[in-house]
């Protein structure tokens, strides 16, 4: 099995060097536990129109360290839900990478993507050429190889369809 490519517009583009998801939703908000009450709540300090503009298979664009801080799931189950297919930045904290890999949503690590896009752009990672396309600008760039694992979980939807699929059934 092998990963589709992720194609869709760069719904918005975080530039701010070790952004904290948490912002997404507002640190008063990260306790929602309802998934439409945080979608509802979501880039409201960023932009308002974001609910209304975002389209299923949209990806967000970070800068460096992007998901730095606490880890929380709040936020970013809030972006599944508005139909955020991924995200993709500079580089990633490392606590942020391995609970959104280990939720199955794909993030991609790319040196340089604040200069290979804009807004609203249309973009492709192309998983098999290692490859951020930005069909918009006519131009690309090599984005950095994940490792098997986090490829895995990637393609088997997560840490939990990943182990059920790697381990054998207890006897």
């Amino acid at each position: 099995m092998a990963l589709q490519n992720l194609r869709g517009r760069v719904a918005f583009v975080f530039t701010e060097v070790d952004f904290d998801v948490d912002q997404i939703v507002g640190v008063k908000n990260i306790k929602l536990q309802n998934v439409e009450e945080l979608a509802k709540v979501a880039m409201q300090s960023y932009d308002p129109g974001f609910h209304q503009a975002v389209r299923k298979g949209d990806l967000l664009v970070g800068a460096a360290n992007f998901g730095y801080g606490h880890p929380h799931y709040p936020p970013m189950r809030a972006m599944r839900h508005l139909g955020i297919a991924g995200v993709i930045a500079e580089s990633f904290s490392p606590g942020y990478w391995r609970g959104e890999i280990s939720m199955g949503f794909p993030q991609v690590a790319c040196p340089g993507i604040l200069k290979l896009v804009a807004r609203w752009d249309e973009i492709e990672v192309d998983w098999a050429a290692g490859l951020v396309r930005n069909h918009t600008q006519g131009r690309s760039l090599p984005f950095d190889t994940l490792a098997r694992a986090d490829l895995d979980m990637l393609e088997f939807g997560g840490l939990i369809p990943y182990l059920k699929r790697v381990q054998p059934p207890a006897a």
